[in-house]
């Protein structure tokens, strides 16, 4: 008889003669092509990864799991599975509906069953579930900022995987991790969850956990979606790799979960618990701050250091899955070997780096000791995050028309030129529009997108080493935000505002622009119609007035090497 974390869970998928016949008969059916987030969830839906969940919640079960961390018939689940998506695709639909769900190049996934459709309390939502209604947390930003205003709810049926093309070997369903287990007849496994290179500590850290617990280990690192500015998941796997050598591979093994983290500290604890429960792990290392997205508005953590131990050790009898908690180990010198710090006697030396002070010595070129990391994962990261001043970054200016963004930009990209060493593109608001955004108008929808292809186009210079000047007038805080994000994800992002008062932008017009809107010629004209928010923590702010463009440049030029980003 098969052990219950051996024993096959119930997946979403139809038999592939039926799936052929369902994906003749969607092609009628209404589309919504999934976001990235979408996928991740569509993907551990139906793999049973998610399992109870048969589908995207419902209305009811949303409501309960938002409030009680349980599905409206008792069952714990912490997390909302929802699908958001916009007004216009929610207008046509019933409840009682089929629609196609696709990826982005449009091949059909699964069909669900629409029960139901609702526009939701988000602000009720960011309260009970992250804590707090507060824009500094990246998954309440997401909730507000990107996902859409309509829920839909519904079971799904599945009718093939989202296709992945890298590191397939790597990549195993709930079931087909149990049936490996079953298979090497290992009965107890205790799985790490990581969205971060490893280093020696990790490694201490895990030999430990599994040798506590008499198990085997599973490394099971995130490579959906985690936080922004996190190292890509190419890079991490490949350092992962370098890694499992350094690992008894009788007892170990190694493999991929496709999980968009929401960041949500306690309950994404007791979430990422469930989900290993699925994948027939015994034992689940919950470290400190598990899943913590770092700080809060007023600068203080978002959750306290063991809230999210606490909440997993008052459910794991629930959820039929042990905690091993994690251990803060740090290098003692004198004896030359990671050591609990709770553990250590006063008066040696301890030696710790922090992922800041790592960041800090690799975008600086400086040494990393070999008792912190492995040589090849150093290597590794090396190889991505080469020192800033042999980066890519993007310059991008904000603030009124008129305010002497585009001066500046110019006036900046011809001294960067004139340093050499690496290609420089103006991406000015004017140009973008004739080029880019020629068919957009002024609304703040077209503003938003026009920014977004701004951003697209700077992001692709700064992943290939390039150097982007960026001059529109920007108006809104949640899309430069979100352009931020983007590029911080490939190199530095250096906001510059211009901040130039409205009268003194008045005075000059040079366009005749600010008569034209004063008349109402001009509709939402940004400083006299339109809002302008200002940037509140920019990398540098510009006063343009009785100052001359060289000097204003020359103050970019400072930021950009104190920053590192070009030598002196």
């Amino acid at each position: 008889m098969l052990s219950q974390s051996h024993a096959p869970v119930p997946e979403l998928y139809v038999s592939p003669d039926s799936a052929e016949k369902l994906k003749r008969e969607a092609a009628e059916l209404p589309s919504w092509d999934l976001s990235a987030r979408q996928l991740c969830d569509l993907e551990l839906l139906m793999n049973g990864g998610f399992a109870p969940l048969r589908g995207f919640l419902g209305q009811a079960d949303y409501d309960s799991v938002v409030d009680t961390m349980r599905l409206a018939d008792g069952t714990l689940w912490p997390m909302p599975i929802t699908l958001d998506i916009s007004e216009q695709f929610a207008e046509g639909l019933e409840p009682g509906q089929d629609i196609a769900l696709r990826d982005p190049e449009g091949v059909i996934l699964a069909v669900m069953n629409v029960t139901d459709k609702w526009s939701p309390d988000k602000a009720h939502e960011a309260e009970k579930v992250f804590g707090a209604d507060d824009l500094a947390h990246p998954a309440v930003n997401y909730l507000h900022n990107t996902a859409g205003p309509v829920y839909l709810g519904g079971p799904l049926t599945g009718l093939q995987s989202p296709v992945h093309y890298d590191f397939r070997a790597r990549r195993d369903t709930p079931n087909e991790l149990r049936a490996y287990f079953r298979k090497l007849g290992w009965r107890k496994v205790v799985a790490f969850q990581t969205r971060n290179p490893l280093h020696r500590a990790h490694q201490e850290l895990t030999f430990r956990a599994a040798k506590e617990v008499q198990a085997n280990l599973l490394i099971h690192p995130v490579v959906g979606l985690t936080k922004p500015g996190d190292v890509d998941h190419f890079t991490r796997v490949r350092c992962y790799e370098a890694v499992l050598d350094q690992y008894p591979a009788a007892t170990t093994t190694m493999s991929l979960l496709n999980l968009a983290m929401r960041m949500a500290g306690p309950r994404e604890a007791v979430w990422h618990g469930l989900i290993r429960k699925n994948h027939g792990v015994t034992h689940f290392i919950v470290g400190r701050d598990h899943a913590g997205p770092g700080k809060n508005s007023a600068g203080e953590d978002f959750y306290g250091p063991y809230d999210a131990q606490d909440l997993f050790r008052e459910h794991q009898a629930e959820m039929g899955i042990e905690m091993v908690p994690f251990k803060h180990m740090v290098y003692v010198q004198e004896r030359a070997q990671y050591e609990p710090a709770d553990e250590i006697d006063q008066g040696v030396t301890v030696l710790n780096i922090s992922g800041t002070e790592l960041r800090r010595r690799l975008r600086e070129g400086l040494e990393i000791p070999d008792w912190f990391s492995f040589p090849d994962v150093v290597k590794e990261l090396r190889r991505t995050s080469p020192p800033r001043s042999r980066q890519g970054f993007t310059v991008f200016f904000t603030g009124f028309s008129g305010s002497g963004k585009s001066t500046i930009a110019n006036a900046l990209m011809v001294k960067l030129m004139e340093m050499g060493g690496r290609p420089v593109t103006l991406l000015d608001g004017d140009v973008v529009r004739k080029h880019l955004s020629s068919e957009l108008g002024f609304s703040k929808e077209h503003r938003d997108l026009n920014i977004r292809r701004i951003g697209y186009v700077a992001s692709e210079i700064t992943k290939n080493g390039g150097i982007a000047i960026c001059a529109p007038i920007a108006p809104y805080a949640a899309t430069r935000r979100a352009v931020r994000e983007d590029i911080e994800a490939l190199g530095a992002f250096v906001e510059i505002h211009v901040a130039t008062s409205i009268e003194e932008c008045e005075r000059r017009d040079r366009k005749g622009l600010y008569k034209l809107a004063r008349e109402g010629k001009i509709k939402e004209f940004t400083g006299i119609s339109d809002p302008y928010e200002a940037p509140l923590d920019p990398e540098l702010r510009l006063d343009t007035e009785g100052t001359d463009v060289d000097f204003c440049a020359q103050q970019v030029l400072l930021k950009l090497e104190s920053l590192g980003l070009i030598s002196a």
